[in-house]
């Protein structure tokens, strides 16, 4: 269990690094890192979230 456990979080570290070395250099050149799609699903994602955090938030006491 701890072996799987190690494994998951070397392969996490392994795709945060690879993200850093791809997108990070990529943003700071000027470059946009989503499409339009991308970026209107990235809009839609935010507003549901917001819309359900009120949702939760208004039920608790």
């Amino acid at each position: 269990m701890v072996f799987l456990v190690i494994s998951m979080l070397v392969v996490t570290v392994l795709g945060v690094a690879v993200v850093g070395v791809v997108a990070v250099p990529a943003h700071r050149g000027g470059r946009d890192l989503l499409t339009a799609k991308g970026e209107g699903v990235a809009r839609s994602a935010r507003r549901r979230a917001g819309t359900l955090h009120r949702r939760v938030t208004a039920r608790l006491p």
